[in-house]
């Protein structure tokens, strides 16, 4: 998909910990050597939670919203849990709570609302929270990594403390961070031992 000049895709993606990244990347260099799909290995770990079109000339105006969104929202614990697919293209880690991410799709209406104003194409939210391992993948491969993938296991936890604002001119560009969110951090006396 090629945008026109002054158009771009913009990405809200969650990343895993440091230490949680190189865990999931060394999951997408084992299914990239054993099915041959280099893309498994190419894009990197992430929980998209929203993308959308729009023309450069409003990223402040939606930046600073989504900035003042982070600071209200209070970093969150996420679990992988076993692995799952879309057919007949996509193989991905499960999250196990979804409420986090669907509370956090409630409090992006404000950009949603700022990009329909603008008339770009509607802002999309990502209904299911999962963190692929391996997309675009052709039919048969599909098959044989889902009937391999059932058989497998995997369980981990990592706190999701920051937003990432990606961009892209087109389809297969590199992704160009244009900003970090921090999100607010865990009230530790809230929390019961």
């Amino acid at each position: 998909m090629y945008l026109p000049k002054d158009v771009f895709e913009y990405l809200l993606v969650g990343h895993p910990s440091p230490g949680m990244f190189a865990l999931i990347k060394q999951e997408k260099k084992l299914f990239t050597e054993r099915y041959n799909q280099a893309i498994a290995y190419k894009t990197s770990p992430h929980i998209t939670i929203a993308n959308f079109l729009s023309i450069e000339g409003i990223e402040t105006t939606f930046n600073r919203l989504l900035q003042n969104i982070c600071r209200l929202t209070t970093c969150f614990p996420v679990t992988l849990d076993g692995y799952s697919g879309f057919p007949s293209h996509t193989i991905y880690l499960r999250v196990k709570n979804q409420l986090p991410f669907q509370q956090l799709a409630k409090q992006l209406k404000p950009v949603a609302d700022i990009m329909r104003s603008s008339g770009c194409p509607p802002f999309k939210i990502i209904n299911k929270a999962h963190l692929t391992i391996a997309r675009g993948l052709p039919e048969d491969v599909y098959a044989k990594a889902m009937a391999d993938y059932s058989q497998k296991t995997f369980h981990e936890s990592f706190m999701l403390d920051e937003l990432i604002l990606l961009r892209l001119q087109y389809q297969f560009d590199a992704c160009k961070t244009i900003q970090v969110f921090r999100l607010r951090p865990a009230d530790s006396n809230l929390l019961v031992m």
